[in-house]
């Protein structure tokens, strides 16, 4: 029997929202829930200054603010993975030695956006990032953002050469997505995340070695209870999971269409479920987001109550 591949992470891995106080500044009492809020859930690690940490609407010194905060409260308890958020090689390098400097044990980074780019582009901007800074680099497939879908055959390659320690996907292209887990099998410190929180269990059977969910920020411990199930082998218990944080999920579907944008309504639900939960004070949206209302959180806390989580 062939040994099986080393993964040095593996497991729930949130991004961690980022709360903002009444006047929009960044709410760090709350935010220092929330992180315990997770750790508390089982989290194995923690993503910093992702999609639904609102990262693209942040200022350098918020950014800084988050890192610090985040990293003061976990204490090194779990792995602290910090997005690197630019849009070209430079821009990334500076701000990923900035995030190591604060206490990043891990980089998350996209291929190129704004600039117009190619295969060959993108694959010389990871290996540049990857001989600048001497961290584990994980890419952050996304292409809702980037406009760009990074190929299979380059993630594997730089997987091969250690450029990358493995994948954050929220392509939302399950096809691809199995065929980046089957082809990544035997390939060490290789770790391969889903960005998804409704398909979970059929992607750690799949051979997903962890979970990116944005959902994880309000019910952690509910993926970390599906994990642990999937780990075991007891794929039964882990759909039940999943078919309850499913329901969870509806949460996002309760913004009026056309009143706030797409990523309003996801993180202005998970952001007002916390809110309702006592975890963080306020669903203040980063401008120029509108914050859900209050048919919108009374609709979000009628799910939360049927599900156990107020």
């Amino acid at each position: 029997m062939a040994p099986q591949p080393i993964r040095r992470f593996t497991g729930v891995i949130p991004p961690v929202v980022t709360p903002r106080a009444a006047d929009g500044s960044i709410d760090t009492h709350s935010l220092a829930r929330v992180t315990k809020h997770l750790l508390e859930g089982g989290v194995h690690g923690l993503f910093v200054l992702g999609s639904s940490g609102e990262v693209p609407y942040l200022t350098s010194d918020e950014r800084e603010l988050v890192v610090t905060t985040i990293a003061g409260v976990n204490a090194g308890e779990v792995p602290l993975i910090v997005g690197a958020s630019e849009q070209t090689t430079n821009r990334v390098i500076e701000e990923g030695r900035k995030m190591v400097g604060l206490g990043a044990d891990a980089l998350v980074v996209t291929s190129p956006f704004y600039a117009l780019t190619d295969a060959q582009e993108t694959d010389t901007h990871f290996r540049s990032i990857h001989a600048a800074l001497d961290v584990p680099l994980f890419a952050y497939d996304v292409p809702v953002r980037t406009n760009y879908k990074l190929p299979l055959n380059l993630l594997i390659q730089l997987g091969r050469d250690q450029v990358i320690a493995g994948v954050k996907d929220s392509s939302g292209d399950d096809v691809s997505f199995r065929q980046l887990a089957l082809a990544a099998r035997g390939i060490d410190n290789f770790s391969i995340f889903t960005g998804h929180e409704v398909v979970v269990d059929g992607a750690l059977l799949g051979g997903a070695d962890g979970v990116v969910p944005g959902l994880g920020n309000v019910d952690p411990a509910g993926y970390r209870r599906l994990f642990d199930a999937a780990a075991a082998g007891d794929f039964a218990t882990a759909a039940a999971e999943q078919d309850r944080l499913a329901d969870v999920f509806n949460i996002v579907y309760t913004p009026t269409p056309g009143r706030v944008s797409g990523g309003a309504a996801g993180l202005g639900a998970f952001k007002t479920a916390l809110m309702l939960m006592g975890v963080i004070d306020t669903n203040i949206m980063s401008a120029p987001m509108v914050s859900l209302n209050d048919a919108e959180t009374a609709a979000i806390r009628t799910i939360l109550e049927r599900n156990g989580l107020i």
